[in-house]
């Protein structure tokens, strides 16, 4: 009897040591596999979205070499700090915010310069408050949407009190401008037509002294935008006068007759309109040029 008693307290001692171990196995098992949340995920995609997700490349980014200038006040210029800043740069930063399939580089050229390395596809883009034109229309791709307007007109020293209506009673003078900008192309149409009754200075591209060579007296005359006046002459010693010489759109430019650079400038439109219709577009005109110029008169 009491060796039963013992056989029995001996196998219920087995039993429960493999119960214990079968147990202990389990709760590993379980702590190593994965967990159930993945594997449903897993099993709930489709054979043909898995596929796509594997094979699906990354999509490549396309850098854009803008060209602008640095002798621009406000528009093209560079800070106290040195750093390149003003209208047309931030609203380039801004463009390329939204529109991730490219990555826009500002490139730092002579005003003159700019338009050339366009030609030469040693930039890709323009921006530096370029006016719509015939002559540059010919030879060049704009953008259609506009982001900024203004009117063209002829500007002289304030102590002149002469009566200047139009450039015909500024001839023999000398006018101070920049070459191959809007406002040379004025004077020298009206040269052509009027057997060069105009003397034309030209500058090296920088904006930064047309209020001195204008009040000095070396040059009688120069021809600007009515909103660019005060960021030329922050003192105060020029004026405009007369009629408006013309009235332009200020867009982007590209090289014509090019695919890539036609989906780009469609790119870059499609942007302006996005900062347009949530007012970005208005706070950096305000915030560069103290008002909105973004809003055609006509």
């Amino acid at each position: 009897m009491k060796k039963l008693t013992l056989l029995a307290i001996a196998l219920i001692l087995v039993l429960t040591v493999a119960a214990c171990g079968s147990k202990n196995n389990n709760a590993s098992n379980a702590s190593n596999s994965p967990s159930k949340e993945p594997a449903a995920s897993s099993s709930d995609a489709s054979p043909s979205e898995s596929t796509s997700a594997s094979s699906e490349a990354p999509k490549e980014v396309k850098k854009i070499i803008v060209g602008t200038g640095n002798q621009f006040p406000k528009v093209a210029f560079l800070d106290e700090s040195g750093k390149l800043t003003g209208f047309d740069v931030e609203l380039v930063r801004e463009i390329d915010k939204r529109l991730p399939e490219y990555e826009f580089e500002l490139q730092v050229l002579d005003f003159t310069n700019i338009l050339l390395s366009l030609e030469t596809k040693k930039i890709d883009m323009a921006a530096h408050e370029f006016e719509k034109n015939p002559e540059r229309e010919a030879k060049y791709l704009f953008n259609k949407e506009p982001y900024a307007h203004w009117k063209n007109k002829i500007v002289v020293s304030k102590n002149n009190n002469d009566p200047i209506e139009t450039l015909d009673d500024l001839k023999g003078k000398k006018f101070y401008t920049t070459a191959t900008s809007a406002e040379a192309t004025i004077l020298e149409n009206y040269n052509k037509t009027h057997d060069n009754a105009l003397k034309i200075v030209y500058s090296n591209g920088g904006a930064n002294d047309i209020a001195q060579q204008i009040s000095s007296g070396r040059v009688d005359a120069t021809i600007a935008a009515d909103f660019v006046l005060p960021l030329l002459d922050t003192a105060g010693k020029l004026k405009t006068v007369g009629k408006e010489l013309s009235e332009s759109d200020i867009l982007f430019l590209f090289r014509k007759n090019d695919p890539e650079q036609q989906a780009l400038a469609d790119a870059v439109d499609k942007a302006i309109v996005e900062l347009k219709a949530d007012g970005t577009l208005k706070k950096l005109s305000e915030q560069w040029l103290g008002f909105d110029a973004t809003e055609s008169e006509k």
